[in-house]
This record gives structure tokens, sequence and C-alpha cells, in this order.
């Protein structure tokens, strides 16, 4: 049974070894602004770019729009073209620069693995078991 579930945790890991983010690329803070604000209004997670959140710090438009096209992409799937926001975001296969330690880009919509084996700022870690895995 151990042997049955490290088997999948190893193939759930390499499954996503080409993870994909959405970065704002350089531009006026207004551009910048005007791509967060409609990513955080349109279903994106910005809750850990407010004050005290795990991504508040650096406190630019920049580095929060990072975060927040990044979580509209992963809650869409990586869909072809919900990474654009009208010219002001690309594709890149790092993550953004400059953010706080404590800051982790998720790169997915699956919160499976970035709950259990990746955990993300704020959140528990959270034991997983085989019925979850094979749900």
């Amino acid at each position: 049974m151990a042997v049955l579930v490290y088997i999948l945790v190893l193939l759930a890991l390499t499954g996503h070894s080409s993870a994909a983010y959405c970065v704002c690329k350089d531009g006026s803070d207004q551009n910048l602004q005007k791509a967060l604000d409609y990513a955080c209004g349109n279903g994106a997670d910005c809750s850990q770019i407010l004050q005290n959140g795990a991504c508040y710090n650096p406190n630019t438009v920049k580095n929060h729009c990072d975060y927040a096209v990044n979580s509209y992409f992963q809650k869409k799937n990586q869909a072809v073209g919900s990474c654009d926001f009208a010219g002001v975001a690309t594709q890149s296969q790092t993550a953004p620069t400059g953010q706080s330690t404590t800051c982790v880009y998720p790169t997915s919509s699956r919160s499976l693995f970035s709950a259990t084996l990746f955990p993300v700022a704020g959140e528990s870690v959270i034991p997983f078991s085989l019925s979850v895995i094979l749900q």
C-alpha cells in the first residue's frame, strides 16, 4: 500500500515538471493596475497580496500584478488566452522574481498537491489518503 502511494505521488510530481506561470510585463502602473483589478475581480485569489498577506511585499503594482494574473491563469487551468490581459501579461516557465520568501506562486488550479506536499503560505499541511488521490 505504501509503495502504491509513493508511486502515485512520484507520478503526480513528474507530471507537473513543466509548470507555466503568467507574469506581467514591464509597463505603466496604470495598465498593470487594470490587469490586477480584472484578475482579482474575475476569480483570482488575491488574498495573499492584501496587507499582511504572504505576497504583499514588495508592495508594488508590478509584484501584485504578477501574483494576481498568475492566480487567474491557474484558476482558468492555463487556458489559451487566459494570460494576455490586453498584452500586459505573458507566460513564463519561471516564477516571478522579487517576491518575499514567504510568497509561493501556484502552478495549477488543483490544490491537492499545493496544499499537501507544497504548502502555500498561510495554508496548513493536510494529510492525504489513497482514497483522496484516487477520487
